[in-house]
């Protein structure tokens, strides 16, 4: 009797922690992808639930969108571009960063390896596809200056993302811009070939990129689900560090027509050293540094078309307070 009784109290206990687990929806920027592996792979492998965290994860129609979903508090974290969340926040919407992942910018130059386009003078010359009016064509002229070219130097052709990215396939472009662990795996996807990417980093343009943001008001009355998705989302990400394939084999298990898996291990893989500035390398990831958020602020003021007011107090747009130590 006295076994039955601990066994039945101990299957309470177990299915009480259980339907104690917090549902969170977490909405992606985008369409899966490699970047966004840790997710999955945190969710496949218990990680969230360990944390006591019932996780869906949803695809995104773009940063904005999402920025939006989560300050309407349809969603209760959003993976976005920060800058992208930036532009809302100084416009009232309340929101703010609970961790930046991508703490060194993917924007790239970039086209076929057989084009042998390796540094910025190489440009020269050469047929640039870019969207009018996006992320990377607004600091495209900071890289020309920090670079020495100038727009005279090269053409360029202007569409949407798809005719960008075609522009390259066909032939039309010689380079389109984008982001290294993205549009270069569309373009392998669709032909086969390996792109060089000119990352805009490795010529002196700081700022950060992805990070987890979620509602203010959500924020204050659940200090502690967000520390615990924190956590758990800071664990995810490490464990994926140490197995990108596994973790890109997890976006296939729970979304079979999200990719290929050579394709999204390697977006992974060029997403992973994006994670950390020389200021952060040995730091558990999302912890960004106030110089990385003050310089993001100054460039996309100048460039970005962020309101002059953001220089005022660039912490509020982020904060580190519920990462984990």
């Amino acid at each position: 009797m006295m076994k039955y009784i601990l066994a039945l109290a101990a299957t309470l206990a177990f299915t009480a922690q259980a339907s104690a687990a917090d549902k969170v929806v977490l909405m992606l920027n985008w369409y899966v992808y490699g970047e966004h592996a840790p997710f999955y792979y945190g969710k496949a492998k218990g990680i969230y639930e360990a944390e006591g965290i019932d996780l869906e994860i949803q695809e995104g129609r773009g940063s904005a969108a999402t920025t939006q979903a989560v300050a309407a508090k349809t969603a209760n974290f959003g993976y976005v571009d920060v800058p992208t969340m930036m532009r809302a926040a100084i416009k009232g919407a309340p929101v703010i960063s609970t961790g930046v992942l991508l703490q060194t910018s993917p924007m790239s130059a970039m086209g076929f390896v057989e084009k042998n386009i390796k540094k910025p003078e190489d440009i020269k010359g050469k047929t640039v596809a870019i969207t009018p009016a996006d992320s990377m064509t607004q600091i495209w002229p900071l890289f020309l200056k920090k670079t020495g070219l100038k727009e005279s130097d090269f053409q360029t052709v202007a569409g949407d993302g798809q005719t960008k990215l075609n522009a390259v396939i066909n032939g039309q472009a010689d380079l389109l811009l984008g982001y290294v662990m993205d549009q270069s795996m569309k373009i392998k996807d669709a032909t086969g070939k390996d792109v060089n990417a000119i990352k805009f980093a490795d010529y002196g343009i700081n700022m950060v990129c992805s990070g987890i943001i979620a509602n203010t008001d959500y924020i204050k009355a659940n200090a502690d689900v967000v520390k615990r998705f924190m956590s758990a989302t800071t664990k995810a990400v490490e464990a994926a560090e140490k197995e990108p394939r596994a973790a890109a084999q997890a976006i296939l298990d729970a979304n079979p027509k999200g990719g290929k898996i050579e394709t999204l291990t390697q977006g992974f893989e060029l997403t992973i050293p994006l994670y950390r500035t020389a200021e952060t390398k040995g730091r558990r990831p999302f912890q960004v540094t106030d110089g990385n958020m003050n310089d993001t602020v100054a460039t996309l003021v100048e460039y970005g078309g962020l309101d002059a007011k953001a220089k005022e107090n660039p912490k509020a747009f982020y904060t580190n307070e519920y990462l984990p130590k």
